[in-house]
């Protein structure tokens, strides 16, 4: 049996059984009727608490992208822009498309030159090359994001000092983005800016939430929106966001310590076996190379690397919380 007739069996082999999984784990019962309990209980409800609950819930689901996964983006492209601009790092798609082109191209030739396997260096190439500079962007996304949630609730108490001054929303806006720092001042400066050239509030803080895609700043503009159609204090609207923001970091915090020993875990048994490997081929590469030689070691190879990816997806998904 040849090599590539080998990988296409380990590739269908794994198709097939995440085709498995995707079949037998279907939605929790549970969970769905408990859904169903809580719309039944909030379409009668006479509270007026339970009311705007009821369509906060909604606007949010309705506001959530539709196509690609980014802000209702027409095209992977403007999809992969729309990402890159939410790290804060003034890189491009040319950049993207040129760090992974290149960093795979070095990968593939490190590796052939090493071990002489063309497919198998291809297939290295293409992982790394694809899937480095994914995380790279997906990584500083996540930390942009943190950045701006950890600041957001003081940009929300200095809007509520502005109008408790008398102030108007827009110019409140503009004191927030000169005086908060980091990537809260960034996206408010923006909404000033498009409100100076003639969008209106709720057009210019719509396509910032869009390109945030946070819940957060979501919510704030659900609040911005009802306010605006029923009345009320906003000020005082707008204090009672703040601190359920602030407990809601709060509990994110929570389950973050609770999950960091099984993260800490999971990292180190991923991770061994790849180090291994790594330190046993750089003190004696005759004898870890019979893996790239070998047709029933490498069939074993790849047979071991996809149950490891298989293990650390169901790891992730046992210490991922949604809030």
């Amino acid at each position: 049996m040849s090599i590539p007739q080998m990988l296409l069996i380990a590739v269908g082999l794994m198709l097939t059984l995440l085709l498995a999984f995707a079949a037998f784990s279907g939605p929790s019962v549970a969970k769905a009727s408990a859904r169903r309990l809580q719309t039944v209980r909030e379409r009668y409800a006479e509270s007026t608490s339970d009311r705007v609950e009821a369509q906060l819930r909604k606007a949010v689901a309705a506001r959530k992208p539709k196509m690609h996964q980014v802000a209702g983006s027409k095209s992977r492209i403007e999809a992969l822009t729309l990402r890159l601009h939410r790290t804060g790092k003034p890189w491009t798609v040319a950049h993207y498309i040129y760090a992974s082109i290149g960093l795979g191209l070095a990968i593939a030739l490190l590796i052939y030159l090493k071990s002489g396997a063309l497919l198998l260096a291809l297939g290295f190439g293409f992982v790394i090359g694809g899937g480095l500079p994914h995380m790279v962007v997906n990584s500083q996304v996540k930390k942009r994001t943190n950045a701006f949630t950890t600041k957001f609730p003081d940009a929300i108490e200095l809007l509520v000092r502005g109008l408790r001054s008398g102030l108007p929303v827009t110019e409140t806006l503009g004191v927030v983005a000169q005086e908060v720092p980091g990537p809260v001042g960034e996206e408010f400066k923006a909404v000033v800016d498009r409100i100076k050239v003639g969008r209106t509030m709720e057009e210019a803080l719509q396509e910032t939430s869009d390109r945030l895609d946070t819940a957060e700043f979501s919510f704030f503009c659900i609040t911005l929106a009802i306010q605006r159609e029923t009345g009320g204090n906003l000020a005082e609207t707008l204090s009672n966001l703040a601190d359920v923001l602030r407990k809601r970091a709060q509990m994110k915090l929570k389950i973050r310590a609770m999950s960091s020993e099984s993260k800490a875990s999971a990292y180190i048994v991923g991770s061994l076996p790849f180090f291994v490997f790594g330190m046993v081929w750089f003190v004696n590469p005759e004898y870890i190379g019979r893996f790239f030689i070998d047709e029933r070691l490498i069939v074993a190879g790849i047979g071991g690397f996809i149950w490891m990816c298989i293990g650390g997806f169901i790891m992730a998904k046992m210490v991922s919380f949604e809030i």
